[in-house]
């Protein structure tokens, strides 16, 4: 009789397992497919890692492997269907000098005119094109998102070498109304 019950209580744990994968998919599918998601950036995988590498060695607790990690920063990619704002880091060479705010730094802009294109693939991610019109840089960012939520942001610039980011796809969090 206990082992009756052990193996109950393990078929209810595994099948809420189950359960919660599945309403991550059936969350994520929706989210993309709404337009409303918000890409939660972990790492930062720069172009020049070997430049970055000799950089960053010199900063305490900085592990090598030219993968930079962004977890607890809240970094991040909100796609609505009228908006598109970006809070990103910049890790490489930059072609351009940017001119006025010292803060100016990083891939940090908001758009309310941009193209998107969305294609499902086989195995059921996506993959999304996003080119914003209306801000300063020329920005074309690729984001490929697998079933689960998991994604990977590539940014491509003419005035910089391109960077990707690896992260979530979350929903985005409803604002409290004053």
């Amino acid at each position: 009789m206990e082992t009756f019950k052990n193996c109950l209580l393990l078929v209810l744990i595994f099948s809420g397992f189950q359960l919660k994968a599945q309403t991550a998919e059936e969350a994520t599918t929706k989210n993309v497919e709404a337009k409303n998601y918000v890409f939660v950036a972990s790492s930062a995988n720069p172009l020049n890692a070997t430049d970055i590498n000799n950089v960053m060695s010199r900063m305490p607790g900085y592990t090598g492997g030219g993968n930079i990690n962004l977890a607890g920063s809240n970094y991040s990619l909100t796609v609505t269907s009228d908006s598109l704002v970006s809070y990103l880091p910049y890790y490489g060479r930059s072609y351009t000098p940017k001119i006025g705010d010292p803060n100016d730094s990083g891939i940090k802009f908001k758009s309310k005119d941009f193209t998107y294109k969305s294609t499902q693939n086989k195995k059921g991610g996506w993959l999304i094109l996003i080119n914003p019109k209306d801000v300063k840089d020329n920005y074309n960012l690729t984001l490929s998102i697998t079933k689960s939520g998991r994604a990977t942001l590539s940014v491509v610039s003419n005035s910089q070498q391109s960077i990707s980011f690896e992260g979530n796809i979350t929903e985005p969090e409803l604002k409290k109304k004053k």
